[in-house]
């Protein structure tokens, strides 16, 4: 699959082959693309604000305190848009402020503070097939991609409730 960036068709395509992993291996793919790409695609993000920042900020350090165990289950209950109060949380954020989320989360795994990959953890080769293509394309269209990713998980904020 070849990429440009004024192919958006070719980008969902990509978002779509991402999303049709099943969910431990799509967390395990984005904990890969930041431990590879994280000095590239980091807060500095196009559109990032103090505001995003802190939004992020306040949300991670509410998952941060619990446990391991939950913390994974939350990272599911996102990628399977599961209807929770830390779900619709998310759902409310801008899409910048969802992938300096997922940014925070990836650092809270490396220091331990988030649930740490396993030992050894070795990606499936469908998993490193689109970490390989996504490692061709430019910067912007990482951005958008990553955007495109993280922008549907979650739920929607209940109607009429202060996010």
């Amino acid at each position: 699959m070849t990429f440009t960036q004024s192919n958006d068709q070719n980008l969902s395509q990509f978002v779509a082959s991402i999303q049709k992993l099943n969910v431990d291996d799509q967390l395990a793919l984005f904990y890969f693309i930041y431990k590879k790409m994280g000095d590239s695609v980091t807060p500095a993000a196009p559109g990032a604000s103090t505001a995003s920042a802190d939004i992020a900020e306040g949300l991670f350090n509410q998952i941060k305190e619990k446990s391991h165990e939950e913390q994974l289950q939350f990272q599911r209950d996102l990628i399977n848009k599961a209807d929770n109060e830390y779900t619709r949380m998310y759902g409310s954020m801008s899409d910048t402020t969802k992938l300096l989320f997922w940014y925070r989360l990836a650092q809270g795994m490396d220091s331990n503070v988030i649930s740490p990959m396993p030992p050894n953890y070795e990606l499936s080769s469908e998993s490193k097939g689109i970490l390989n293509q996504l490692e061709g394309m430019d910067f912007e269209q990482q951005i958008t991609l990553f955007r495109d990713y993280v922008s549907p998980m979650g739920a929607e904020p209940k109607q009429g409730a202060e996010v």
